[in-house]
């Protein structure tokens, strides 16, 4: 699936910012449907079968947490929390319960734009595809092998899971229990971050050129981490 063209739902009760969206996006070449409450939301995203859903939290008749939730019992399509409020609580909320990003108001088009791409790209990915070509690192699933610059990576068993999981889902943020759950499983661990930096600091020394200022690991604060690498 190509990124142009696609389909978005905008579901958020401010008028100008439906119709900022709605302009912006259908100068993208993407077309763009809209919804002014949960209900309405709910029932486009049934009807218009979207490529992506940008959710407001704050909406008139129900939360967006619960427009998220309903929506997740059936679909997988990416979705972006477009909202005012920017709680680190709030943010790892709406993250565990299923959405794919997260941006607060007031906000940068081109910045949003850029992560509706991404969100997009990773879900016209399929995950059983058997190498990933990540700039100069390169992860065979099948083999679970790593490569640096044509050179093979000496990874233990949990670096290598940890640095898959956040591959398959580049451009997106991780939270530190959607990583402690898949990587380590278990909810022993669920509330442990400290596995998390001692792992990541080992990945970051590395695949990094510069471990301290890292392109491919990058932490998102109180919340989790982002595979950032992209095409381009």
């Amino acid at each position: 699936m190509t990124t142009t063209g696609a389909k978005i739902l905008i579901i958020d009760d401010e008028p100008q910012i439906r119709k900022l969206l709605r302009v912006t996006l259908n100068a993208h070449g993407f077309e763009a449907a809209e919804a002014s409450t949960g209900q309405e939301g709910m029932l486009q995203a049934t009807m218009v079968r979207p490529d992506l859903i940008v959710l407001d939290l704050g909406l008139p008749d129900m939360t967006g947490m619960e427009v998220l939730a309903h929506i997740r019992e059936w679909s997988q399509v990416p979705i972006i929390i477009l909202t005012a409020q920017d709680q680190e609580q709030d943010k790892v909320a709406a993250l565990d319960r299923g959405a794919d990003d997260y941006v607060t108001k007031p906000f940068g088009m081109g910045e949003f734009m850029a992560r509706m791409r991404v969100a997009l790209r990773h879900i016209a990915k399929t995950q059983d595809e058997p190498v990933l070509k990540l700039g100069h690192l390169v992860i065979d699933l099948s083999q679970r092998s790593v490569e640096l610059k044509n050179e093979k990576l000496k990874l233990t068993p949990t670096e290598y899971d940890l640095l898959k999981v956040l591959a398959l889902n580049t451009g997106r943020v991780m939270t530190h229990k959607q990583l402690l759950k898949q990587v380590w499983g278990g909810q022993q661990y669920e509330s442990d971050s400290q596995y998390l930096r001692v792992y990541v600091g080992h990945l970051r020394k590395k695949i990094e050129e510069d471990p301290t200022r890292p392109k491919y690991i990058l932490t998102e604060p109180g919340i989790g981490y982002r595979f950032a690498w992209q095409e381009g």
